[in-house]
């Protein structure tokens, strides 16, 4: 992989609608949108923002939930500390106490406003970081242990699965992909991810030369974030 970056920003999640765009969150909360290679200021102040094949949508420093309709955030029902919009047109989360939920994709598309219905679903077990692909979910828990889950655009599941190693944050790229960061600030990837084998089949070490806080991946670029807040982009 070759790296290049040192923009500042807190988080930063690649666009998994495939536009060549992404999204990540300022130094000061201020949420940015990557076009190309400028970064185009969103309005609001977010703490974490997810862009995906369920639109956009993000959380503030009070847990509220936004999706972005129609160049505005509009807020939705609920609390979560963390989004992701990367599953089947659905979208996860987690809340202050770690509860897991997941909104069906008729819910999450259709989404336009307050007068539109939000039945979240709440899902067994207690994770604190939540990131879905086209091959499953993967969570992380307090105690950084990891699990994966088969979830499908309703939200049914068969519970969580365990896997080996210790991550304290995880994402899931549309291609499968998965990439983690554990609390030393080490980056990894999962091995031998497919359609027959979600889980994949060991962690590999990404070499970095600082110690990383969050990372997100998708179009052949993984985005990487420092814990002094420096963002760097990896290409294959």
């Amino acid at each position: 992989m070759g790296l290049s970056g040192g923009s500042k920003h807190q988080e930063s999640d690649a666009d998994r609608r495939r536009t060549g765009t992404s999204g990540c969150n300022g130094h000061k909360s201020n949420p940015y949108y990557l076009v190309g290679d400028e970064w185009i200021r969103l309005p609001g102040s977010l703490k974490h923002i997810t862009v995906g094949p369920a639109g956009i949508w993000g959380v503030n420093k009070g847990d509220s939930i936004y999706k972005y309709v129609a160049g505005n955030w509009v807020q939705a029902a609920g609390l979560l500390k963390q989004v992701d919009a990367g599953g089947n047109q659905f979208i996860v989360g987690a809340n202050m106490n770690d509860t897991p939920y997941c909104l069906t994709s008729s819910a999450t598309v259709g989404y336009k406003g307050p007068g539109s219905p939000l039945p979240w679903t709440g899902l067994p077990g207690a994770v604190k970081y939540y990131s879905c692909g086209p091959f499953g979910c993967w969570a992380v828990n307090n105690n950084d242990d990891i699990f994966l889950m088969s979830l499908n655009q309703d939200c049914q599941n068969q519970g969580w699965s365990h896997i080996d190693g210790k991550l304290s944050m995880i994402e899931v790229a549309t291609d499968g992909s998965v990439f983690g960061v554990n609390s030393l600030g080490d980056v990894y990837t999962r091995d031998g991810i497919t359609a027959s084998k979600p889980e994949g089949t060991g962690w590999s070490n990404v070499p970095m030369c600082l110690r990383m806080k969050h990372v997100t991946y998708d179009l052949g670029r993984l985005w990487v974030v420092s814990k002094s807040a420096v963002t760097m982009v990896c290409t294959r």
